[in-house]
C-alpha cells in the first residue's frame, strides 16, 4: 500500500523555525518527484516546493522562497520541509504529495502549523 505520513507541525511563534517530514511506503521513492501543498483555513491549496527524484532541484513558491527548503533522503524515504522565519500567513495543513501516473497522486494526511504569538 502507497503511504504518506507527515509529521513535525505545531504552534511556533512568528520568527521561528520548524521541520516537517514526509515519511514515504509502498513505491519506489528515489524514483519519483515529491511536493509540499499547503491548505489555510477558508483557503484552497496552495503549492509551496518540489523536489525532483534525486534531490538536486527544488522549486519554491514566491511567498516561502528564501525562508523555507525543500529536501529529499532517499535512503530514509522521507522528504523534509525546513521552515524558517515563520510568519502568521504560514499558518496551514501542510500535505505532501507524490504523483505516481498522470493520474494517480497520493497524499499525506496533512500536519498542522500555527504561526502565533
Amino acid at each position: 500500500e502507497v503511504q504518506l505520513v507527515e509529521s513535525g507541525g505545531g504552534l511556533v511563534q512568528p520568527g521561528g523555525s520548524l521541520r516537517l517530514s514526509c515519511a514515504a511506503s509502498g513505491f519506489s521513492f528515489k524514483y519519483y518527484d515529491m511536493t509540499w501543498v499547503r491548505q489555510a483555513p477558508g483557503k484552497g491549496p496552495e503549492w509551496v516546493a518540489s523536489i525532483n527524484e534525486g534531490g538536486e532541484s527544488s522549486n519554491y513558491a514566491d511567498s516561502v522562497k528564501g525562508r523555507f527548503t525543500i529536501s529529499k533522503d532517499n535512503t530514509k524515504n522521507t522528504m523534509y520541509l525546513q521552515m524558517n522565519n515563520l510568519k502568521p500567513e504560514d499558518t496551514a495543513v501542510y500535505y505532501c504529495n507524490v504523483q505516481l501516473t498522470q493520474s494517480v497522486g497520493v497524499w499525506g494526511q496533512g500536519t498542522q502549523v500555527t504561526v502565533s504569538s
